[in-house]
């Protein structure tokens, strides 16, 4: 990695640090400078506002689960990669942990409501796990369609922001994660039942018309 590409991470981490440490309040660029150990002049080389800082995050983030995830499939022996990953998002695995990152999310999240770019980052990963996780479910459950996998992953990503923004915002306790995690074993069940009316032409995962 270049000295330039290496400086531009180290921002992105000490942002990082930061609202995992004090919280969306405390960020700005002299907190991250401090955190950095770099000038303010070179944070706002690097990232031009806090806009441009906080969609570097979400990247950053994605590539925290990316880096867990690869780790800990290459380990699956009995071939069920799905259970492996509804449970790494939920927490369930010794190793790997999913990664702790619910201030910095409860931040991002909250700079999203004014910031179409970071909104528009925040989608992309989303979607991008949504396909993932679809994915999966259809090479362990076959006989589902690929719309029926789709609204499943829909369902994951709603359930497991759901979890998480309930224990990071409104401090429930974790353990809440068997409930849920039991709740998508419930819905795939209920979908292999066919115990569901037909969506009709509401696709999945399509973004705002």
């Amino acid at each position: 990695m270049g000295t330039s590409n290496g400086k531009r991470a180290a921002i992105v981490r000490a942002a990082f640090a930061v609202l995992m440490s004090d919280g969306v309040q405390a960020l700005s660029f002299e907190a991250v400078a401090r955190s950095a150990g770099l000038s303010r002049q070179l944070i706002r080389y690097y990232f031009r506002d806090p806009e441009a800082l906080m969609v570097a995050l979400c990247d950053h983030m994605a590539e925290l689960y990316r880096d867990a995830l690869v780790s800990g499939v290459t380990r699956i022996e009995d071939g069920n990669r799905l259970d492996f990953f509804l449970d790494f998002y939920f927490d369930l695995l010794g190793n790997p942990r999913k990664p702790r990152d619910d201030q910095a999310v409860e931040a991002v999240f909250a700079f999203a409501a004014g910031s179409v770019p970071v909104r528009s980052a925040l989608r992309q990963h989303y979607g991008r796990l949504g396909q993932l996780v679809a994915h999966e479910i259809a090479v362990q459950h076959p006989s589902l369609s690929l719309d029926e996998c789709g609204e499943l992953s829909w369902l994951f990503v709603c359930l497991l922001h759901g979890h998480w923004r309930m224990v990071a915002t409104l401090g429930h306790a974790e353990e809440h994660r068997h409930i849920t995690r039991r709740a998508m074993d419930r819905l795939i069940d209920s979908y292999l039942r066919r115990a569901h009316p037909p969506l009709g032409p509401v696709k999945p995962w399509a973004p705002e018309s």
